[in-house]
């Protein structure tokens, strides 16, 4: 019904015309031999278009393409990239359809706010838009009958820029559509589609556009166009807005929108995944949808509740959006009886006993409209039915039908490609094809086969390769923009690679607890000036624009790093995305993790350093709870709930730094390698790399919630 549009590629030479397919598709960006596809054509070219090929593309002269296209050594590499790209996007022969036998006509619609897919597409805030972008890729990768929808944001999330005085300045960037890996979905040939959001007053139009990771569509909406008045043109301007009702307008877009613009585009999914409350308003329309089929409301809503899944991924009451009843009639009075329903019924769906009178809770209308919902770990399914057991007063809190499954990374995006070539050497030749079940626990013993002093120097390498992309990022502010010179010292200019390094990267709120490592100022001074066992601590991200105490936060972390007497052994390193998310998780020593527990849902960016071999050091919460040995990190803190907890944390955690951390990163033997720590690097590796992959948490979604909810489809159809 709709063809995909793109334009501006004429100058590519038809027997490389492939590349234009490679570049609109982030599988490449996923697997490292086929980046040199692209790299290879130019690499300066490659490297100023920050590793975009679609920019890179448009801008190389053709008379460089023409070149490719006539050298037999690149052709020979083109092919075997080509062959492979269509080999791997054949769904057929995936492990989802060797193992199920579903009608191949059922469909998982995946609904998201944001999506962490590459940087050149800033549609994410945070950890979980890199979680849904890494369930994307891991869908791809086994097969699953997936499509995903969520928003085309014009200004993406936010750059930062840290002023002379600490304070966070957001600066917003239009993105340049047509240099990024998206497509517009076209009607006709001739036009994009836009679509109105039906029954909604006063009307709502999206532009629907595509992302293609690896075979599993992602379509976006696009309120940003003339047919919206400037206040709906709002709705997808920027992720998670602070004005409640146009907030109110980007759900029932994301939800009521994206339900039926797969209608539009002829995809009538069979079961829906909610990944948080902010798309589940997808429940209502499919509910409509039932009943303009001559289903009861509550017949149709039963179906939809079997056939829908909700992860909540939010620890805290404040955390989960609720509308006031006035706006809800602003928008759904004429909604109300398409669902064969009244105004009470509809809005006693988004009741929670917890909240005062008059507001819809988004979180208790996915949890009561859904058959399988879940937390993101152990720990935060305990937390979520502590949470929300008011809305099942009868039963006793172990039977709250809200289970877990704990989060994963995708490890072919966060392995580093120097590290994923030293696990071939020794992985490959007893498992040729060890990465595609990198989710069995036998695969990693094998890491014991790779001597101390090759993992060492791999890990060093990654070392220097960060810390000389902080200090060129600080070289490139001072060149082109002038910037104060305290900013390019605080930046990270003085960092040492040589020394001890502790990474503390996430978004900037304060029950993370950034600055509680400067608890203890005088004994912190202690440890970064050692002169023969330094230690140096790198910060990184981002405070929510709204957030002042975020920002007062960052601010107080950058004026220790501007302190002389802390010897340049603290950075904060300004504009933190997913390029630099690759780089400090490949190449810090350790992982430095400590909120208030149990505030952390899961924590993913842990499971990325210790993947490469970074040891985690955190508080027991989230994932660490469930992964933490006694070899492979570290734990500290005894979740003391006291007044003095800050104090009480700090305190162990300095202790572990100066008993068992610095100790043991600066024991080297006479070949120079530090065994021991070694033995720690691969500790982690080996109990962390299967359990906490991506491959695993999407086989238990499969099992646990996409299985049973596809048969009661099939059920339903019959």
């Amino acid at each position: 019904m709709a063809d995909l549009g793109r334009k501006g590629f004429s100058h590519v030479p038809e027997r490389i015309s492939g590349l234009v397919d490679l570049a609109y598709n982030l599988w490449w960006s996923w697997n490292p031999a086929v980046k040199l596809v692209f790299k290879q054509l130019n690499p300066t070219a490659w490297s100023e278009s920050v590793h975009n090929p679609v920019r890179m593309l448009h801008e190389l002269p053709e008379e460089t393409l023409l070149a490719a296209a006539h050298n037999p050594q690149y052709l020979r590499h083109y092919d075997i990239v080509m062959s492979r790209f269509r080999h791997e996007l054949d769904a057929k022969n995936s492990w989802f359809a060797s193992r199920y036998t579903h009608d191949r006509d059922l469909t998982i619609a995946y609904f998201s706010a944001e999506y962490g897919l590459q940087h050149s597409l800033p549609f994410y805030a945070g950890g979980l838009g890199f979680l849904a972008g890494d369930h994307l890729k891991e869908s791809s990768d086994l097969g699953l009958p997936l499509v995903a929808v969520g928003f085309m944001y014009s200004e993406g999330y936010l750059h930062q820029h840290i002023g002379p005085d600490g304070w966070q300045e957001n600066i917003r960037e239009l993105l340049n559509r047509d240099a990024a890996p998206i497509k517009r979905v076209m009607y006709n040939h001739d036009n994009q589609l836009v679509v109105k959001i039906p029954f909604i007053d006063p009307p709502i139009y999206v532009a629907v556009w595509r992302v293609d990771v690896g075979n599993i569509p992602l379509i976006l909406l696009d309120t940003d166009i003339q047919n919206n008045d400037p206040q709906n043109r709002l709705i997808s301007y920027r992720l998670y807005t602070g004005d409640n009702e146009l907030r109110l307008r980007q759900e029932i877009v994301l939800g009521i929108g994206g339900s039926y613009v797969l209608d539009v585009l002829g995809i009538r999914p069979s079961i829906v995944h909610l990944n948080e409350g902010h798309p589940a308003f997808a429940v209502l329309e499919r509910i409509r949808e039932q009943v303009a089929d001559k289903l009861t409301f509550t017949e149709a809503a039963r179906r939809v509740r079997e056939t829908t899944l909700f992860t909540t991924h939010t620890p805290v009451p404040a955390g989960h959006d609720k509308f006031s009843h006035a706006h809800m009639d602003k928008y759904f009075s004429s909604y109300y009886p398409l669902l064969g329903i009244d105004r009470a019924t509809f809005l006693k769906m988004g009741d929670s006993p917890t909240d005062p009178p008059g507001l819809f809770n988004m979180t208790a209308f996915a949890l009561k409209m859904s058959s399988f919902r879940n937390g993101v770990s152990r720990k935060h399914g305990e937390v979520a039915r502590d949470m929300w057991k008011p809305l099942w007063p009868d039963l006793a809190e172990d039977d709250i039908p809200i289970t877990h499954i704990t989060n994963g990374v995708h490890v072919p995006t966060w392995l580093d490609p120097k590290m994923e070539t030293l696990l071939n050497r020794y992985f490959s030749p007893s498992c040729p094809q060890w990465l595609d079940q990198h989710d069995s626990p036998l695969i990693w013993e094998m890491i014991s086969e790779i001597p101390d002093e090759e993992l060492w120097l791999v890990h060093t390498q990654l070392k220097r390769k960060l810390v000389n992309r902080i200090r060129e990022f600080k070289r490139r502010k001072w060149v082109g923009e002038g910037t104060d010179p305290v900013n390019v010292i605080t930046g990270g200019a003085l960092l040492d690679p040589n020394a001890l390094t502790i990474g503390f990267a996430r978004r900037f709120s304060t029950y993370k607890r950034a600055d509680l490592i400067f608890s203890d100022l005088e004994r912190l001074k202690k440890m970064v000036n050692n002169r023969w066992q330094p230690v140096q601590i790198v910060f990184a991200g981002k405070a929510h624009p709204a957030d002042d105490d975020g920002k007062r936060l960052i601010q107080r972390i950058y004026q220790y790093a501007h302190q002389q007497d802390l010897g340049g052994r603290i950075a904060f390193v300004e504009d933190y995305g997913e390029q630099m998310a690759q780089y400090l998780v490949h190449g810090v020593d350790v992982w430095l993790n400590n909120p208030v527990p149990p505030m952390e849902a899961c924590g993913t960016s842990g499971m990325k350093a210790s993947l490469n071999g970074v040891p985690h050091l955190s508080i027991p919460d989230g994932w660490w709870i469930e992964a933490f040995n006694g070899m492979n990190g570290w734990s500290f803190g005894n979740n003391n709930h006291g007044p003095d907890r800050d104090r009480h944390d700090a305190g162990q955690l300095y202790e572990l730094l100066e008993r068992e951390v610095i100790p043991l990163y600066y024991t080297v033997e006479d070949d120079g390698i530090p065994h021991m720590w070694v033995k720690k690097m691969k500790e982690a590796i080996r109990t962390t790399a299967h359990q906490f992959s991506a491959r695993r948490m999407l086989k238990d979604y499969v099992r646990m919630g996409y299985d049973p909810a596809l048969r009661n489809a099939a059920q339903y159809r019959k």
